[in-house]
């Protein structure tokens, strides 16, 4: 047809889109719900296996929320292993850490070459930017990361911890940012929280407290959001590189493509539970989901509460209630894991 390109992104069925697109024109490819498919990572029962789906997508009236609520899994010896979800948080390290087109980038050269030197390279790097701060929260900014990716099949898209320059520093920001397309084309943009704390009401509070502003605040050069927004319209990755710049059209502020961007949030709070039994008695699965449902009615009231406070009412938020045995024990099993000497 004449004016018209087919254009192919990721080996999927090919667009017909006007010329002009390859130079700037003003009819811009979109990105795809295959598009964001692709670049999820990790297999998702592999987290089953640490993580007890115990209900997902629960509402709460008047709210825009899907609650979600995972428990840690019991084992044949009727254990529970906050351990062992450490080290597969921890094995996953480069997935999250890395941007996707260097991971990308060493996984052909190790197959050019036949070793696995460069991803091992990539891992080290990845671990070396965690701090070792007692206090830290990445081990919940991570966990957010595998429910996002694996539960929710919403792909990270910006890479922050490639971007600090100070391990014993947070960066600041949001926890991370994921990318979902609805059925309309429009870019969902899932600006993510996450808090590890003893309490699960304090958790809950900081949490929304800390997502709000992403969520609300008008756009400007003042706003919270606005470092997020530079960094994504110049590092956005999905690995393909097509796809990319595809992506980061829609965080330019002069593409109109900046205008079917909604701002959505996936919240995750992990805390102390009372119904996990002593390490040295043994845990029933059944008893343990059951005792979680019943304590998730508190839950929902408190995170309905904090939504009405904070004026979320209305936005499109992704909750994760994680109950632990410890917030504590989880923070230094992961720093463990990792190989971290917590300071």
């Amino acid at each position: 047809m004449d004016g018209y390109i087919w254009y192919a992104l990721h080996d999927q069925a090919a667009r017909l889109i006007p010329k002009d697109c390859r130079n700037g024109g003003s009819f811009l490819s979109i990105i795809t719900e295959a598009d964001i498919s692709s670049a999820l990572t990790g297999d998702p029962e592999a987290l089953e296996v640490h993580l007890e789906l115990i209900e997902k997508a629960a509402s709460i009236a008047g709210h825009s929320v899907k609650i979600h609520c995972h428990c840690l899994t019991v084992d044949a010896n009727g254990k529970v292993q906050p351990t062992r979800l450490a080290e597969f948080m921890r094995n996953a390290v480069a997935d999250y850490a890395i941007p996707r087109s260097k991971l990308a980038e060493a996984k052909a050269r190790d197959a050019k070459y036949n070793t696995t030197e460069a991803v091992a390279a990539l891992v080290e790097r990845a671990k070396r930017s965690f701090t070792d701060l007692a206090k830290t929260g990445e081990g919940g900014e991570m966990l957010l990361f595998l429910l996002a990716e694996r539960f929710l099949k919403l792909p990270q898209i910006l890479c922050k911890m490639d971007l600090k320059t100070d391990t014993r520093m947070h960066y600041h920001g949001a926890d991370g940012v994921y990318a979902g397309v609805n059925q309309e084309g429009t870019l969902k943009l899932y600006w993510g929280e996450s808090k590890i704390y003893k309490d699960a009401a304090t958790a809950i509070r900081d949490c929304l407290a800390s997502l709000a502003p992403f969520l609300l605040e008008p756009d400007a050069e003042d706003s919270e959001r606005e470092r997020d927004l530079i960094l994504l319209s110049d590092k956005a990755d999905l690995s393909n590189a097509a796809v990319t710049g595809a992506l980061r059209k829609y965080f330019e502020r002069s593409s109109p493509l900046s205008k079917q961007v909604q701002y959505c949030g996936v919240a995750l709070v992990g805390f102390d539970a009372s119904f996990y039994p002593a390490a040295t008695a043994k845990a029933m699965a059944t008893d343990l989901a059951k005792a979680c449902v019943d304590e998730m009615k508190s839950w929902k009231a408190q995170i309905g509460n904090r939504l009405s406070l904070e004026k979320l009412d209305q936005m499109e938020i992704e909750f994760f209630c994680i109950p632990l045995p410890s917030a504590e024990g989880f923070r230094a099993a992961f720093l463990k894991a990792m190989g971290i000497q917590g300071q």
